[in-house]
């Protein structure tokens, strides 16, 4: 029986890792990243990069100045059914930080802790 050639086996593999398929969190141990990773490829209402991609959003909106977070708490925003419900990915992280281990957890609590510290100052 004939083997295929190496070359033939590569051809139907993606040549580069697609940049949003692996999470990065600063401040998140390479253990930490992993279960993250786990969690999103085992759950089946987490895409790959969806943690990193909340984090990122909490963080934007805890940033933005105060008179727009006055704005967006009187009236709401328009704009998060294309960019993303900073609210949503708050509720994702905290579901994210009850399914990780206690270590990995802490870290990820410290992180959306500063988060949460800068909206409350």
């Amino acid at each position: 029986m004939p083997r295929r050639r190496p070359g033939h086996v590569r051809d139907g593999m993606p040549r580069h890792p697609r940049p949003e398929a692996t999470p990065v969190i600063d401040g998140l141990s390479a253990r930490a990243l992993s279960e993250i990773l786990h969690l999103e490829r085992t759950r089946n209402y987490l895409l790959t990069g969806d943690v990193s991609a909340a984090v990122r959003l909490w963080k934007e909106y805890v940033h933005r100045p105060e008179r727009q977070l006055w704005n967006t708490y009187e009236w709401g925003d328009m704009h998060w059914d294309c960019c993303g419900d900073p609210f949503e990915a708050r509720a994702l992280l905290d579901a994210t930080m009850q399914a990780l281990s206690r270590r990995s957890a802490r870290e990820l609590r410290q992180i959306v802790g500063r988060s949460d510290a800068v909206l409350n100052a």
